[in-house]
């Protein structure tokens, strides 16, 4: 990624940036392999209308393990330590796979939220009913489809103060975005925070695919049947202020995942984003 003046270093390292990453002659041959073997249309509608038995698979056979939690939320997103103490915030997390976000902020002691947790697998979620830290008093989970309304089964429009969106998204059908904004959109209360995460354009996991898994441009289906989009900040700024977000925060983040011990050290490039219901909305 080339620096530019908005360029930023965070506390871990973590690159900040608008530009889109350079690819070499290598990498620019490996993408066009890709196109020499897609998905065919049949099996890519098969995938969608499996999408949930895939995922409901991949956490019968990872469980809880596959996932690191992620203590890095407060870090990186101010807004969920930023408020008052006294002040009773809810939160929404969309696509909570099995706690790996909620569960560290309740180890953190934020006393003061009462957590919502959803996801499309019925087996996340009793993953999560099932964690020690699941206290019912505090928090409610369940199964949803952020690609329908079926969400507001479970709570009411409006009334989150802060939601989260983090690897998810890239999960989804693309022609299924703008449902899905439009579902965070209409959870948040008017000021609400809508914090996103996910897998940046030409990030290593993409360029590292193999001919026969492009479902679509920059849509690619894993081994196991998941799938995996990957976004530039351009897509997501159109994609949530046409849900009516304002956009506060629209960045690449570049780090590296280092593991010594294994001789690993791999570049990776996500999106990062903040995204606000106007006060004001109707």
């Amino acid at each position: 990624m080339e620096k530019d003046s908005t360029e930023r270093v965070g506390a871990n390292g973590d690159i900040f940036g608008h530009r889109l990453k350079q690819l070499t002659d290598e990498e620019k041959q490996r993408l066009e392999n890709q196109n020499s073997r897609l998905i065919p249309e049949a099996k890519a509608a098969k995938l969608e209308r499996e999408a949930r038995r895939h995922w409901d698979i991949f956490y019968k056979r990872n469980e809880t393990k596959f996932f690191r939690d992620r203590h890095w939320t407060t870090r990186e997103f101010q807004e969920l330590i930023n408020f008052d103490p006294e002040q009773q915030i809810v939160y929404l997390e969309l696509g909570c796979g099995v706690g790996n976000m909620v569960f560290p902020l309740v180890e953190e002691g934020f006393s003061n939220f009462y957590f919502y947790a959803c996801d499309f697998s019925p087996r996340a979620v009793e993953f999560v009913k099932a964690n020690k830290l699941y206290n019912e008093s505090k928090m409610k989970a369940f199964t949803a489809d952020l690609t329908t309304d079926d969400l507001f089964e479970n709570i009411a429009e409006g009334c989150v103060d802060i939601a989260s969106l983090i690897f998810v998204l890239s999960a989804i059908q693309p022609s299924s975005w703008p449902q899905v904004a439009r579902v965070a959109f209409r959870a948040l209360a008017p000021g609400g925070i809508l914090l996103f995460r996910d897998y940046g354009r030409y990030d290593m996991a993409q360029l590292r695919f193999k001919p026969g898994h492009k479902i679509a441009d920059n849509f690619y289906m894993r081994q196991d049947g998941t799938r995996s989009y990957y976004f530039t900040v351009e897509e997501l700024e159109k994609l949530f202020t046409e849900a009516g977000f304002e956009i506060l925060m629209n960045t690449y983040v570049q780090r590296r995942t280092v593991n010594f011990k294994e001789g690993v050290d791999v570049p990776r490039i996500f999106v990062q984003g903040k995204y606000r219901k106007p006060v004001t909305s109707s």
